[in-house]
């Protein structure tokens, strides 16, 4: 159990849900009590999970036992989890055992599979420390040469920071996205795997280049970012508009990472240029 990431995680939950979010009656009246801190008092969200104030601000203190299951779903009503939360915050209760190396396993054969059929749409395989395990030919030519990089070079994280905005950027009213995406993605394998000293690494490198970053740390966001609009710029084909979208793999740690464009847009007729079929394994 890792009661200060519990305690944490519970505060900034509950500070993020407003009043007017919870069911009629369940908070104070208005001018009942002043409220000088965002979000609801502790006595609400105890009330709402149905358990004792004391045992609640424990929790908020890192003083109490382990939470129960049924302790911890009533944690997620009150709360408003989402389901990605739900799982990460029995992660952090003991709940549910740390992974390990072994349950990482191997890249499966139909993802690569399904690299080698996706032909001109650029495409790759992260894995829960970001890096880049497998792609296409197509990412590799619109990204970089994976194959070319270093090994400890080949992660998302770490490619954003050396190639400092020179390949892409987000659009306006979007910057700081890829970090707070970044900063879930991390959390979440942060919880599974305890231990792992690279993502703690990672974690540092990337909040201290990234002020986006550090304050999606901060703020315990677990949610998964399915879809992100970005601009980049290549030398071959020039400016591309791209959706960036991630879906899971069913029964592993892995995401597939897509670039596609609107049909009939000249950014997606710039992704058939650019695009070959084939893939490449890290």
């Amino acid at each position: 159990m890792s009661r200060g990431e519990l305690a944490d995680f519970l505060r900034r939950r509950r500070e993020a849900l407003r009043p007017d979010q919870v069911p009629a009656g369940a908070t104070h009246p208005p001018g009942q009590r002043s409220r000088r801190t965002p979000g609801l008092r502790r006595e609400e969200v105890a009330a709402l999970a149905g358990m004792s104030v004391s045992y609640y601000e424990r929790l908020e203190q890192a003083r109490a036992p382990r939470p129960s299951p049924e302790v911890l779903a009533a944690l997620g009503t009150a709360l408003r989890l989402t389901a990605a939360e739900r799982d990460h915050v029995a992660r952090l209760a003991g709940q549910v055992p740390p992974g390990t190396d072994a349950d990482r396993g191997t890249v499966p054969s139909d993802a690569l599979l399904l690299l080698d059929r996706l032909g001109a749409i650029p495409a790759y395989l992260v894995d829960d420390r970001q890096d880049v395990v497998a792609w296409n030919d197509a990412a590799a030519a619109l990204v970089t040469d994976f194959a070319r990089l270093p090994a400890q070079d080949r992660n998302t994280v770490r490619l954003s920071i050396l190639l400092g905005g020179d390949l892409c950027s987000a659009p306006p009213g979007a910057e700081g996205e890829f970090a707070r995406q970044s900063a879930a993605q991390l959390r979440a394998a942060g919880a599974r795997y305890p231990n792992d000293r690279v993502i703690g690494e990672l974690v540092n490198e990337f909040a201290a280049h990234s002020p986006a970053f550090a304050a999606g740390w901060r703020d315990h966001d677990v949610r998964p970012v399915t879809t992100l609009r970005k601009h980049l710029r290549h030398p071959v084909v020039g400016d591309l508009v791209l959706d960036c979208q991630t879906l899971v793999v069913p029964g592993t740690d892995l995401r597939l990472v897509l670039y596609t464009a609107e049909p009939g847009s000249p950014s997606a007729a710039a992704l058939t240029r650019l695009g070959t079929p084939g893939g490449h394994r890290g």
